[in-house]
């Protein structure tokens, strides 16, 4: 049978970073980019008595994430030791949560071509990562950086829910717009701060009985999990048909080869002997606390991108790229609140503002205009004071120098010509050397039309006030 007689059956690991200033154990730093093994101490290395004490935000976090995710919040969590041994893991276990995790029974809505489709979410807890080793660092050595080791950790797990690797590209989109909305992750997958596990099967179409599910480790880019995705379904799927059973292990995506490979037989969770964290109490969290969180949540993306649409009339397409960020999203509430016309502003925002971020490497927040002087600049513009293109240019001064837009036009002299007497002078010369010109539009040819537009234009530098340029030609020509 082909790969479309085949059912995938997929269902992601989230591990997102948590935005601490301090690890989840531990006083030391979780900046990115340190030297190898700098931001470490007794409590992050496994020393010998040494004990872990609990970041508070590191439970916030997680209570906040729960309830975006509309998941139960357990009033009592329980820590456990993973144990395992890697090179980067110091203590030989990792404090994790097991049976009794903070958040359980969730749920998040992505958008497929059929439709709104809800995947569930089994659980959410709270870890530390372990530290990275390094190979190939030099004459063939594998070398560990243990900054990482201690870092706190949200692992977000789903149920299998998800149907195809194009869904499970938007579960995980969805899943990063959320929680760089609630400002618990910075959602970069190139330094690793926001990556998945994938766990994949197939089962004939038709069949209730899942196959056996395989878990492709570490992918962290977009790109990335949708390739090792398709490429392990039809690998099951030639597993199957030449006869073989697919083996439970795990995968790792070889980026070069374009292949997932073998690393290890996947464990179960007996293999880890799992077993309560003696050095840390129960985590209790109040009702009151809980309420709090609650009320404290802002505005999630998939409820902005709807009000977007509904408040400001925004095609889904503008509103989509508007609330992808909420920076941006915010900022384009601020504007709105200084020009009316919503989807003149999106135009102006989707071109020539996120141009101007690009190629100038700026973020939002650097901008020197104010929402105000954006309004006053499309004003402007509405009102012939400035055309369409200068005020490109203007907008493209006050983006370098936060000048106001009214004296970048009298300093630039871009002001519009709306005296209807200077035009019609203009239009009269032009009119009155191009006679050849009139009697071919007055015989039919109607595209001159433009050619009297852009000679009137030309004579007045592009500061004619283009309706009145196009007015008084047809009242001329005799339209």
């Amino acid at each position: 049978m082909p790969v479309s007689d085949f059912q995938p059956v997929i269902g992601l690991e989230v591990h997102a970073q948590l935005l601490t200033q301090s690890k989840i154990f531990c006083g030391c730093s979780t900046a990115f980019g340190a030297e190898p093994n700098r931001n470490t101490c007794p409590v992050c290395l496994g020393m010998p008595g040494v004990l872990p004490v609990l970041n508070q935000r590191v439970a916030e976090f997680a209570v906040r994430t729960g309830l975006a995710l509309e998941c139960t919040i357990r009033p009592t969590s329980v820590w456990s030791r993973k144990n395992y041994f890697y090179p980067d893991l110091p203590k030989g276990y990792q404090i994790t949560q097991y049976d009794q995790p903070i958040c359980e029974h969730g749920r998040l809505v992505i958008d497929t071509p059929r439709g709104e489709k809800t995947i569930r979410v089994l659980r959410i807890h709270m870890e530390e990562d372990a530290g990275k080793s390094v190979h190939d660092a030099g004459g063939g050595q594998s070398l560990v950086d243990l900054n990482r080791a201690g870092v706190p950790l949200l692992e977000i797990v789903s149920q299998p829910d998800l149907r195809d690797a194009d869904e499970a590209v938007e579960y995980l989109k969805a899943m990063r717009d959320v929680l760089v909305y609630l400002g618990v992750n910075d959602g970069n997958l190139e330094e690793g701060s926001f990556r998945c596990d994938a766990n994949v099967s197939v089962m004939p179409k038709g069949s209730t009985t899942f196959g056996q599910r395989c878990e492709l480790k570490n992918l962290n880019s977009f790109r990335f999990l949708k390739q090792a995705i398709e490429y392990e379904i039809a690998r099951q799927v030639d597993v199957i048909e030449s006869g073989g059973k697919v083996v439970q292990e795990t995968r790792l995506w070889d980026v070069s080869k374009g292949v997932t490979r073998s690393m290890r037989s996947k464990e179960e969770a007996h293999d880890y002997r799992y077993f309560p964290e003696p050095d840390l109490p129960p985590l209790h969290v109040s009702a009151e606390a809980i309420d709090a969180a609650a009320q404290a949540l802002p505005e999630l993306p998939r409820a902005k991108l709807q009000r977007f649409t509904s408040q400001y009339g925004l095609p889904a397409y503008d509103a989509r790229i508007l609330t992808a960020e909420r920076p941006l999203a915010d900022y384009f509430e601020a504007c709105a609140g200084h020009y009316k016309d919503y989807k003149k502003l999106s135009n102006w925002f989707l071109g020539e503002l996120m141009r101007l971020l690009k190629e100038e490497g700026t973020p939002l927040s650097a901008l020197r205009f104010t929402p105000a002087q954006l309004g006053e600049l499309l004003g402007a513009v509405d009102q012939g004071t400035v055309s369409a293109n200068a005020g490109k240019d203007v907008l493209g001064e006050m983006f370098r120098t936060g000048k106001a837009p009214a004296d970048i036009i009298a300093e630039k002299g871009l002001a519009q010509v709306s005296d209807t007497g200077a035009i019609e002078a203009v239009v009269d010369d032009i009119l009155a050397k191009n006679a050849g010109e009139i009697e071919k539009y007055r015989a039919g040819k109607k595209q001159v039309f433009g050619f009297f537009v852009g000679q009137v234009m030309r004579a007045m530098k592009g500061k004619g006030n283009p309706a009145l340029v196009n007015e008084l030609l047809k009242k001329k020509l005799g339209d």
